[in-house]
This record gives structure tokens, sequence and C-alpha cells, in this order.
């Protein structure tokens, strides 16, 4: 194989690229905590074994096991002397297996990240690359797969390594978030003008937060430019399972995204976290000897204004939203913190839906590990408009002297509802450099909100004056297993929780199963029931498969495939309202989130509910 077959391969045909090697590895019994490059060295079978899977399962190209195999995040193992050893070894392994007829691809991953003791240049960091480029190419790479950037300059030094020490092309790939920019505020035509002019021969993205995603990036880039493109996404987000991290989408699916990656104008197309040779084997079976779908370029988009900040004046003070339950059905609907510093929209939406008729407003405390405004400072601000609200706390941000400054600050601006929440892992997020902390999980913070209420800190030391919180846990339903739900529910409500929001929930058919079990179980105790109103069957199917906590039944979701693509809002609007009609028989409150924001889908069903003039008098538990 060589660069000429390669460039022009993927102009005659669409590629399958391999699957996760780092995940996989994992998977394999090596823990987190090894150097997986130097696996190279001191365990080449088993990386050979992992090539040949992909191989099998039907890979045109295979990467090698070197994405940290540099000087700066080898330092970490005490391996900085032997980038060379590992990334030539890495190379002739990959050789060995793929023989003549498959690519193999040096795999080179972003310095970002790396445990250094000072900032180095952007020169020092072109010769750390240039000296892992150069092993990789002696080792017999057809390609370079310089991938999962978030900084366009560092990439593009990358990128000129590979120019300047070799005669191989460039795949480059950038990870960007669902706001179709890096998680450092590269936007996708940015990345792609630039990459394209700095000679990179493949442009894509990899990793990031899931099929869906990557789509969208692809469609932004093949609308926009004839540069071969590339995308490598990963099965989903995480779910966190038995005390490991698993990707739960499924082949079927990541093959169904797959072709329309391709439809959109993909030349190559693989996996990334949590794809396996499962994943790849359904891929090959879609797209094998599919040729490239030809390119309709569109204008550029232009980069959006940032969003004045507005400030506004105080208003009276809220009622306690749980003052209702008994009396009326009590609804709360979710509004996150902007993403910037735009807030007079978000804001007009809170003040919207309060005036329709919302008894509180929850907030979100970086949901999904997404970057976004502090949410108890945007919690006042929705306050001082004289509406109530639950502010989410997670424990991934904050170790446990922040988590408890947090908790003192929200009492001190007259908060008084805390969701206490562990939280999605920071790996899943849009700041890749971010740590999760996890001093403590949802239990223990119950414990800590609840310890001080009785005006004592986590070291049993005084606070001077307790907080006052109403304490909220959350519900998930969609489990097999809804006895061990509602166990972890008492173990939440034994350490101090006072009310639960549940996940979103789609079968109709076990609402009432549900209801009755938690009656028996936790008595009285207010489980609010959560929906999220669907708007197309995308949104669906993109729900159940890649985010976690959500199960949508099949019926559901072939009920939404067979609306046409017009109505489908409205038919997500009447299965929202079917359920509500379901749950308010006995659930004392709705948990309303509002699916991307839609302020106007969200005032339609709380408009609904007060049609059903329903005392909470009538529901029975």
């Amino acid at each position: 194989m060589n660069q000429t077959n390669f460039i022009s391969h993927l102009s005659s045909q669409v590629l399958i690229g391999d699957g996760a090697m780092g995940t996989y590895i994992y998977t394999k019994g090596i823990p987190l905590g090894r150097c997986f490059d130097e696996l190279n060295l001191i365990n080449p079978h088993l990386i050979r074994f992992i090539h040949k899977e992909y191989i099998d399962a039907g890979a045109d190209l295979i990467e090698t096991n070197t994405f940290t195999a540099n000087r700066l995040r080898l330092k970490r193992f005490e391996l900085e002397n032997k980038v060379k050893d590992i990334n030539y070894q890495g190379a002739r392994i990959a050789r060995g297996v793929a023989g003549k007829s498959i690519y193999v691809a040096g795999s080179v991953g972003p310095l970002t990240g790396a445990k250094t003791d000072d900032d180095i240049s952007l020169d020092e960091k072109y010769d750390v690359f240039a000296e892992q480029v150069l092993a990789l190419a002696e080792g017999g790479c057809d390609v370079f797969i310089l991938e999962t950037f978030t900084d366009l300059d560092e990439l593009k030094y990358a990128l000129r390594a590979v120019k300047e020490k070799t005669n191989l092309p460039a795949i480059c790939q950038m990870t960007f978030s669902e706001n179709m920019k890096t998680p450092l505020g590269v936007s996708v035509i940015k990345a792609l003008v630039e990459l394209e002019k700095a000679g990179a021969d493949v442009v894509g993205a990899n990793c990031g937060v899931g099929p869906l995603a990557t789509l969208k990036v692809l469609e932004e880039m093949c609308k926009s430019s004839k540069v071969k493109v590339s995308a490598f996404p990963n099965a989903g987000m995480p779910q966190y399972v038995d005390g490991r991290y698993m990707y739960l989408s499924t082949p079927e699916y990541i093959a169904g995204m797959a072709k329309r990656m391709v439809q959109a104008g993909a030349n190559l197309v693989g996996g990334c976290c949590g794809t396996t040779p499962s994943d790849i084997s359904a891929i090959a079976q879609k797209l094998r000897g599919i040729p490239p779908i030809p390119r309709h370029i569109s204008r550029r988009q232009m980069l959006k204004t940032v969003e004045e900040v507005s400030l506004f004046e105080p208003t009276e003070k809220k009622k306690t939203f749980l003052d209702k339950l008994g009396k009326d059905i009590v609804v709360v609907a979710e509004v996150d913190p902007p993403k910037g510093m735009g807030i007079e929209q978000t804001l007009k939406n809170a003040v919207k839906l309060k005036r329709a008729g919302v008894d509180a407003i929850t907030v979100g405390d970086n949901p999904l590990a997404v970057l976004r405004m502090g949410n108890i400072g945007f919690s006042h601000l929705i306050e001082k408009k004289g509406i109530q609200t639950i502010v989410h706390l997670s424990c991934r941000d904050r170790n446990l002297i922040g988590i408890q400054s947090a908790i003192m600050e929200a009492s001190a601006l007259g908060i008084t509802s805390i969701l206490a929440i562990t939280g999605d892992p920071a790996k899943v997020g849009d700041q890749p450099a971010a740590t999760s902390v996890y001093d403590l999980n949802s239990f223990g913070l119950i414990k800590l909100i609840k310890q001080m209420n009785n005006g004592k800190n986590y070291a049993g030391n005084p606070i001077q004056h307790p907080t006052n919180f109403s304490i909220g846990c959350a519900f998930n339903p969609n489990v097999q297993d809804i006895d061990t739900a509602i166990r972890r529910l008492v173990r939440k409500i034994e350490a101090g929780a006072d009310f639960a929001l549940s996940q979103p929930f789609y079968d109709i058919s076990r609402i009432g199963e549900i209801y009755d079990k938690l009656g028996k179980t936790v008595g009285k105790f207010p489980v609010f029931f959560g929906v999220l109103p669907l708007v197309s069957a995308r949104n669906a199917e993109y729900l159940n498969a890649e985010v976690p906590g959500i199960k949508i039944p099949e019926a559901v979701i072939n009920r939404m495939k067979e609306t046409s693509q017009d109505k489908q809002l409205t038919e997500g609007i009447t299965i929202a309202k079917e359920l509500l009609d379901e749950a308010i028989k006995y659930a004392p409150g709705i948990y309303l989130i509002l699916p991307f924001g839609r302020v106007d889908i969200a005032i339609k069903i709380v408009e609904y509910l007060k049609t059903r003039k329903l005392e909470v008098a009538k529901v029975k538990r």
C-alpha cells in the first residue's frame, strides 16, 4: 500500500476504518492506569490480536496503538526515552497484521493534557510531533491520522511535521461538541478551511459525544468543501454500569448512522471510543463497495455574534413549589444556563414558563459535562424575577470543600431547593482536559446537605446559621429491574431527600405499575414524573441510543417514524400528552424537560395540563 493508492482509493470507494483502541484494550482487562502505548513493547500479542479482529470485521484501515506515544505524555510513565521504540514497534505490529491489502494509519494524538513542568512553545511542540512521526514512518505506515485534537494551532503543527518530515498523506480530525465547535471554540468551517489550506489530505471529526453530533459536523463540512472527509464517532455516551463505564449504542444504530454520514459525503468511516469489531462489522456490511456521494457545495456560514448581557431588576419573593403538593398538580420545568454570556433570552424563557403556570424552574449544573454559566449565580438572576428555582448540584466539578462552599453560597443568595446528583463524567463533555472529582456521590451529597440544614459542615463544625434546603434527588425508571431503582431511592430518602425528579419515561404501559410499587415502598414521598417531548423520529432514535438513562420503547420510535416528517413534532407532543394523561393519575407533580430549549413546546404542555383541571386530591398513589 502507498499514499497514491490511499488517496485515489478514497476517490473511488468509501473506506472502512477500525474502531476504538484504548477503550477496547480496557475491555481486555488492562487497567486504566497503565500506559497502553507501552503494550507495543511488553504485550505485542494483544495489540496484534486487536488489529486482526478489526481486519476480520471488515476494516480497510487500521490505526497504530500510538495515540499518546509522544515524549510529553509518555513522561508520566517515565517512558519518554522510548518514543522511537514504542512508535516504531506500533507501526511494525500493525504492518505485520495488515499485509499488503490493508492500510496502516500512524495514530498521533494531541499534547493537551500532558503533564509538563512548564508550558512549551509551538516550535517545541513541532519537535515533539516530528519525533513521533519519523518513528511511525520508519515502521511502515501508509498514512497518518492526527486525531482528537481540540487546539487547531497544535493540530496544524502536527500536520506540518507530517508534511515536512515524510511524504505520506495526513488525515486531520478534530473533536467537536454538539454546538458545532471544538471545546476551545473553533467552528467546523474555520477548522475545515484552515486545515485544507495547511495541506490536510482528509479532514474529519472523531470522538465527541456520539454519531448524531458527528453526522451534523460531517454535513457542515461536506456542503462547504470538496476535500475528502472522515468520521470516527464514539458509540454514544458512556454509562456507569456495575462499576465501569460502558458504551451501549448498538452496532445496528452505529451502522445506520455511518450510512447517513456516507450519504452526507464522507469518504472514510470508522469508530472511536466504545466502538468494537462488532460495530465495524455492521458498518462494513452496510458500506462495503459504496462509492463516495458527489458533493454539492454551498456558501460557508458566518460566525454568530455574541449576545449582550442584560441586567434585571429584582421582583417579589417567590413561593415554595412544594407547598402546593396535595392541592394541585405541581409542574417544574428545566431551563439550563447559557453556554456563554448571553443570558437575556434564557431569562425571558424562564419568565414565559412562569406566566404559563410553571411552579419552579430547575437549573442544570453543566449537564452532560458541557460547559455553561454557573447555575447558582444564574438561578439567583431567575429568582430576582420572582421565580423559584431548583439548583442542580453535581459532585463532578467540585471537591468536598468546593461543594460545601457552593451550598452556603446558594443559601446566602436565597435559594431554597437543591437537586443532588452525581453528575455525568467530564470525559463525555466538551472540555477534554477537565477531570472528574467525585469526592462524593449523590447519596453522600444528600447527607451533606441534610447535615448543613442541621447547622454543621462535613467535618462537624458549626456554620453559624443552618441552611434550609428542600433536597431533591434523581429517580431512573428506565431500568429492567425497577425494584433495584426503588431500593436506591429508599437509600436517598434515608439520607435526607425530600422529593425526586424522574428521568423522562416513555413506556405508558408501565407507569401505573411503577407508581404502585413506589406507593407500597416509599408511601407519599413525591416522585415527579419526567417528560421530554420528542421532536422527530431522529430525535427519538438519538435519545434512545446515545443519552444515558433514557430508553424509548420500539413502538414509540416506530410511531414517530411512521409519521410524516412535517407532522412528527405534533406527534411527539401528542405522545407527551398521552403519557401525562396516565401519569397524573399517580404522580403528584410533573418534571418537564424542554427539547432543545423549545419554550413554545413546554408552554403547550403546561397549557394542556391546565385544561385537565385535575386536583391532586383525585390522584391515587
